[in-house]
């Protein structure tokens, strides 16, 4: 755990930091700040790290293994780098389909909403989007809400707070160090996003992500496993994610060697990275990969191949949910 000269120097408004969240929690508990609680439960998953921590796969797993116990789930997320909220309050919302844009709702609920075809409306006001949500698709009867740990405004019925081998960082609060929230906040599970065979801290849960085969981004029909890759040339992976090391990570347990370009998380492409690289084979994530379809100079350079990962997390875990679930009152 390293706190350097600036950490320390930043540590009082870290201290200011933690007291607003206090302050904020309190005046929800006492009822100063009103939250609603809808008619269906709700199941909150975010992160106290900034960055990424593997939260949009885990929430595609969360919708699959609810599914499979007999749930119709939904989604609500604030749309992260969508301009869906134009409303001078925040209340605007917007569905997602195969046919939105990432630019319009977020890279991130629209790779969930092509890979599970699940119910996705985003909004800055979690509880507009839940509400919106509702009304479209009554058959709806649990919402996932994508990063919300912090919008206490929207009442839940479980937390589960994702994390990876980063850990808590420094262990400070912003800006002395990476935490949103103390690594201590309450929860009722932990996931921790691990390299294969790593184990997890005791009371939490593994997840690996998986991934054995690419797709063309200009034709996805043509799949290789990534195995394969390898005797195709010169290979760059790029990331535009918050973890940019994990995805590099999964490729070389596949067995690849290849030049690394990292990205800011949510990078839009239209600089178009690609043009400058002189690799015959490009790897991509799955995240990158809806902008970069939607843009004329990129979807069809054949060079370009996707990466799509899926989480793989104890089954027990999918169990204690649903019993979590059916523990709830009904109204």
């Amino acid at each position: 755990m390293q706190r350097g000269p600036l950490a320390c120097l930043l540590w009082p408004l870290s201290l200011l930091f933690a007291l607003l969240i206090r302050l904020r929690r309190a005046a929800f508990a006492l009822g100063l700040k009103q939250s609603t609680r809808l008619p269906v439960p709700v199941i909150v998953v975010g992160n106290v790290f900034i960055g990424g921590t593997g939260k949009t796969p885990f929430a595609i797993w969360l919708i699959e293994a609810l599914r499979a116990a007999g749930y119709t789930p939904g989604l609500i997320s604030r749309g992260y780098g969508g301009r869906q909220s134009s409303a001078a309050d925040g209340s605007e919302v917007r569905e997602v389909d195969a046919g939105s844009k990432a630019r319009e709702v977020g890279d991130e609920p629209l790779l969930i909403a092509l890979r599970t075809a699940c119910p996705v409306v985003v909004g800055r006001r979690r509880v507009a989007a839940a509400q919106h949500l509702l009304a479209a698709h009554p058959q709806v009867d649990v919402i996932v809400s994508d990063d919300g740990l912090q919008h206490y405004a929207l009442g839940r019925d479980i937390e589960i707070v994702l994390s990876d081998a980063r850990g808590a960082g420094n262990g400070w609060l912003l800006p002395a160090g990476p935490l949103r929230e103390p690594a201590t906040r309450r929860r009722d599970f932990s996931v921790v996003n691990l390299p294969a065979g790593a184990a997890p801290p005791s009371g939490a849960f593994a997840m690996i992500l998986h991934g054995e085969t690419a797709q063309q981004l200009a034709d996805p029909s043509q799949q290789m496993r990534l195995a394969a890759i390898a005797g195709k040339g010169r290979i760059a992976a790029v990331a535009g994610i918050g973890n940019p090391a994990r995805f590099f990570t999964t490729l070389r347990q596949a067995g690849l060697s290849f030049a690394e370009v990292a990205l800011p998380d949510h990078h839009d492409y239209s600089d178009n990275p690609f043009a400058a690289l002189t690799q015959q084979v490009i790897l991509i994530t799955e995240k990158d990969a809806v902008k970069c379809k939607a843009i004329e100079a990129i979807k069809n350079d054949p060079r370009i191949w996707v990466v799509p990962v899926t989480a793989r997390i104890d089954g027990v875990l999918a169990e204690h949910i649903v019993e979590k679930l059916r523990e709830r009152p009904t109204a």
